[in-house]
């Protein structure tokens, strides 16, 4: 008897261990999901669907990755913050993933990437966890969120079509919610 209630103890502790460990690779996940969303200012579809070869070919994450889009078939570069490279190195190295796997598994299996909807209610959480609207907050908010800064701190519209691939500037312009008169204004004062 006293044996059995040992062996459970055991198995009780252990079990433990494990939750608390596949706590921390959620949160790891999370933050290296997060990071990765806002640098690479890719649509949640091409997200979800990135394998570890696309930012870490080596077992560690690359400077600058390079991937082909689904929805225009067109590849898109995009660099990787330090922040970045460091919360998906650790992600990495806490969930074992390797070159050759999915780099965010969902529950279908290790095989399987996260759905588009799972990854929009890991979105919903994050945002309602800073206290804003989640209503007001998608996937797509991620994409736009790195492409509007870096339009408000250059005002070139060029750059931004370039990073997320656009193949007409018009589509940049409405992408932003930019007037074009605006986007004029702008550009004249910016001396390139």
């Amino acid at each position: 008897m006293e044996q059995r209630q040992d062996n459970r103890a055991k198995a009780a502790t252990a079990t433990g261990a494990c939750l608390v460990h596949s706590g921390q690779v959620a949160r790891a996940r999370d933050l290296a999901l997060f990071n990765l969303a806002i640098d690479s200012k890719l649509r949640g579809c091409d997200l979800v669907a990135l394998r570890v070869d696309d930012v870490a070919p080596y077992g560690y994450a690359i400077d600058r990755a390079n991937v082909r889009q689904r929805k225009t078939g067109r590849p898109v570069r995009f660099e990787l913050t330090e922040q970045t490279r460091e919360s998906l190195d650790a992600y990495l190295r806490g969930s074992g993933r390797k070159p050759g796997q999915v780099l965010f598994p969902g529950r279908g299996g290790s095989d399987r990437s996260l759905t588009t909807r799972q990854y929009a209610r890991m979105v919903e959480r994050w945002v309602a966890s800073v206290g804003l609207d989640p209503r007001k907050f998608a996937t797509h908010s991620m994409r736009r969120t790195k492409a509007t800064l870096i339009y408000r701190r250059t005002g070139n519209l060029r750059v931004v079509q370039l990073l997320l691939g656009h193949t007409r500037i018009e589509s940049t312009v409405r992408y932003l919610g930019v007037e074009v008169d605006d986007a004029l204004e702008i550009a004249e004062k910016i001396d390139v």
